[in-house]
């Protein structure tokens, strides 16, 4: 029967031979033995499969309770020491990515923003001033400035955004002392600031501006990336010179020229025709088109509404007696492609002062230079007239220029010299002007009959101890102090740090 059983099993695993036939002794007894072998393997191999079997079953519940404890950790915000090696290396991950979002938050909530802080310090000395001033001849001051730049969602294609100037300062120089001697140049030291009103001992923090500008691209609604034109509209409390006589070599006291008739058009500063408040600084209204299809050399129209004069500036009477500015400016290239910008500019005050105090309208214009002539060299021109009006002066002219300190091995230094040639206006050269040895104008006085220009020179050199700190020694020769022919010439040295970040 087993044999039977044998043959049967053979022939259906094709052991048995093709005809079926019947094996012999031998052959069924090396069967038998082989057959045995392999169940002899079989059942040792199903024994290693139980084993194992129960060895991944083992490890299947292990792996389980460790992925429950795992999710357990990471529900807890806290840390043990009996939480799995895992979860604390993937708490640290997350809390890794947190900070990561959150600082990339901060960065992209700041994006775009900028902030500019400086500090500046003079300290000046005067030489040739009439005896008995009592303004004195060596003066320190500093001023303090902070401005920050806030960008807002755009609406539309039409970018804005906010500007705020923070300004302090104590110490008036020598300017006290040259507008009582009469001077045309009579602010030897633009640097210097003292909020109005303030007594010498306070150091009193003004918001200087405070300003809204939005800028459309035109044709309006149309597709931005085309766009080669811009209307610009600004609003709010300003410095009108960021806006209008801008000069690249002649513009930032901070650096540059300390005296204020090469810092802006003398007319408009010196002169007074901007009418701005006690501080510097007025509200206004600003327009302007720029158009850069050339890109290379664009140009703008701007035109300006300002608050002047005594009510005007200061929010009191605003448009009752408005300056009205207009401005057409172009940037060329020339010289091998250096880069200039060449401004012309009026202005109109209904109710502008007059030498002898009375009001009367004042229309003038001016025109503003600045060309670069080497890699080093920038050269700037002012000019400024009054058309219609009695100012003291009545015609101004002044020129200089920067030279980089490449040429002589410090690139960061720059040696900056001017002059300036004011003239007399004919309706104060047929009157008789005094000048006052005092503050108040309460003491020693004497007169004198103003006739030609009062002529000013001033050279500094900047030098940089570090991309924050800089010095700059500087030089003014004043001739024919407000064209008083009798006049001694002044000489003021100076020296300033500035500090900026």
């Amino acid at each position: 029967m087993r044999l039977a059983k044998l043959t049967a099993a053979l022939v259906a695993a094709g052991l048995a031979l093709p005809a079926l036939a019947a094996p012999d002794a031998a052959t069924l007894q090396k069967l038998l033995e082989r057959m045995e072998k392999l169940e002899a393997r079989n059942a040792e191999l199903e024994k290693k499969l139980e084993a194992r079997n129960a060895n991944l079953e083992k490890q299947v519940k292990e792996l389980k309770g460790e992925s429950e404890a795992i999710a357990q950790g990471l529900d807890s915000p806290r840390l043990s020491q009996y939480e799995p090696e895992l979860t604390v290396r993937l708490k640290a991950v997350e809390k890794d990515a947190l900070e990561m979002k959150k600082a990339a938050k901060i960065a992209e909530g700041l994006e775009g923003i900028k902030v500019s802080a400086a500090l500046a310090t003079v300290a000046q000395q005067a030489h040739g001033l009439p005896d008995g001033i009592e303004s004195g001849r060596s003066q320190l001051n500093y001023r303090a400035d902070v401005s920050v730049e806030l960008p807002l969602a755009p609406v539309g294609d039409i970018e804005h955004k906010l500007f705020a100037h923070l300004r302090m300062g104590q110490g008036l120089g020598l300017n006290a002392a040259f507008s009582n001697l009469g001077h045309f140049a009579s602010a030897p030291n633009a640097l210097a600031f003292r909020a109005s009103g303030a007594s010498p001992d306070d150091s009193v923090t003004i918001l200087g501006q405070a300003w809204y500008q939005a800028a459309i691209p035109l044709p309006f609604l149309g597709f931005k990336p085309y766009s080669r034109e811009t209307l610009e509209l600004t609003f709010g409390k300003m410095d009108i010179f960021g806006f209008f006589d801008q000069n690249t070599a002649a513009g930032d006291e901070s650096k540059q020229f300390l005296n204020s008739v090469f810092v802006h058009n003398p007319l408009l500063d010196a002169g007074g025709e901007v009418g701005v408040d006690a501080n510097g600084f007025q509200p206004g209204f600003v327009a302007s088109y720029l158009n850069y299809f050339d890109k290379t050399q664009p140009w703008r129209l701007s035109v300006g509404l300002f608050g002047a004069g005594d009510k005007g500036a200061n929010y009191q009477r605003s448009l009752s007696s408005p300056l009205l500015m207009v401005q057409a400016e172009k940037q060329l290239k020339l010289f091998g492609g250096l880069s200039g910008n060449y401004r012309i500019y009026g202005w109109n005050r209904s109710q502008g002062s007059d030498h002898d105090g009375s009001k009367a309208k004042h229309t003038g214009v001016g025109a503003s230079i600045d060309q670069r002539v080497g890699d080093g060299i920038n050269l700037f021109a002012r000019y400024g007239k009054l058309v219609k009006g009695e100012l003291p002066f009545n015609q101004a002219l002044t020129a200089g220029g920067e030279v980089s300190g490449s040429y002589w091995g410090r690139g960061a230094d720059a040696l900056g010299m001017a002059g300036a040639w004011l003239q007399s206006g004919k309706g104060y050269r047929s009157t008789t002007a005094t000048a006052w040895l005092d503050d108040d104008q309460t003491l020693a006085a004497f007169t004198f009959t103003p006739r030609g220009a009062e002529k000013v020179a001033e050279i500094y050199y900047r030098y940089r101890l570090s991309p924050q700190f800089e010095i700059s020694p500087d030089f003014q020769y004043v001739t024919n102090g407000g064209g008083n022919a009798d006049a001694k010439s002044v000489k003021v040295f100076a020296l300033r740090a500035n500090i900026a970040y």
